[in-house]
């Protein structure tokens, strides 16, 4: 072999080399981007099941709350000292439970079953089953901006269950970061409940609930703002726990059925999920055994009793 055809050898083989270590680099690329994100779906999958977890454990924190009375002292900008004086003697009363909601022999019971609902294909299952039974309840929808379920949240006013608000972006960091965050999805959800159904919803639902422990801001200062729009909300005293995992309908009968026996006036959780259709095969059996129990099943309404664990005339506007 002359020098010249040694040469040209020698070049073939640096430029093998050359690309040889050109995929290995871009192997060894495609591998560390690969493996970096199965680590973080590894790790958003370990975060989303422990806040549903949390969220879980609030909910029952909040079905499970014991009753007590907090003192808060009121700012007052302008007025006399007396004035001044009044309003930090002021009591904000937080109790779920009320001596006279509790159930004695004889009492009528009334249950209001409640959805925290975006609307869904399970939504019209469950409105199928309601209307089978001749039976109302009540909605707390968020918005669906695809605009695949228009027709849903015109069906629910139309067959008279009660539509009201539970947020418009379902987004809790969103809804409690500050008061007018909140009053911005409030009026969002508000508008799109009326320009949809024509009907301008009166009702609210605190996302997790008024005990909730997620908000950045008091929860007190956010019922002031419901009350100064003339808004009711309702927290829940039955839970289903239908957002617990390996939840059966058999479970749902039982936790909602155990639950109301203690009260009066029973506001129940249940959750209109477009994931699991679990709760929307556990309406027809779950209606069966209530009117077993003799309860009358409601709509909530102006007449309805509060469940509400901040008391909203306690507080103010």
């Amino acid at each position: 072999m002359d020098s010249k055809d040694k040469e040209i050898a020698e070049q073939q083989q640096q430029r093998r080399k050359r690309v040889s270590r050109i995929k290995t680099s871009i192997i060894m690329t495609i591998a560390i981007w690969m493996a970096i994100s199965l680590l973080a779906v590894v790790v958003l999958g370990i975060m989303v099941v422990k806040l549903n977890s949390r969220i879980y454990k609030l909910e029952l924190q909040l079905n499970n709350a014991v009753s007590s009375t907090v003192n808060t002292t009121e700012p007052v900008d302008e007025g006399s000292e007396v004035e001044k004086a009044d309003a930090s003697k002021q009591t904000v009363v937080k109790q779920l439970d009320s001596k006279d909601n509790v159930y004695h022999e004889g009492d009528a019971r009334k249950v209001y079953l409640t959805f925290e609902c975006i609307p869904g294909d399970n939504t019209g299952v469950i409105l199928d089953t309601l209307a089978k039974y001749n039976v109302k309840a009540t909605f707390f929808v968020t918005a669906d901006t695809s605009g695949k379920y228009e027709e849903v949240y015109r069906r629910i006013v139309n067959e008279g269950h009660t539509i009201a608000m539970d947020s418009y972006s379902n987004s809790y960091s969103k809804i409690y970061e500050s008061t007018q965050s909140f009053t911005e999805d409030l009026t969002e959800i508000s508008g799109y409940i009326s320009n949809l159904t024509g009907v301008t919803p009166q009702i609210y639902r605190f996302p997790g609930g008024s005990m909730n422990q997620i908000s950045n801001v008091d929860m007190v200062d956010l019922v002031k703002i419901l009350n100064s729009k003339n808004i009711t909300y309702y927290d829940w005293n039955v839970n289903s726990g239908d957002t617990a995992d390996g939840c059966t309908t058999d479970n749902i009968v039982s936790n909602v059925t155990s639950g109301i026996a203690k009260y009066n006036n029973s506001v129940v959780l249940l959750h209109d999920d477009s994931n699991s259709s679990t709760t929307a095969e556990a309406i027809g059996p779950l209606i069966d055994a209530l009117n077993n129990m003799g309860a009358e099943i409601l709509p909530i309404d102006d007449s309805t009793y509060k469940v509400q664990y901040i008391k909203a005339d306690s507080v103010g506007q």
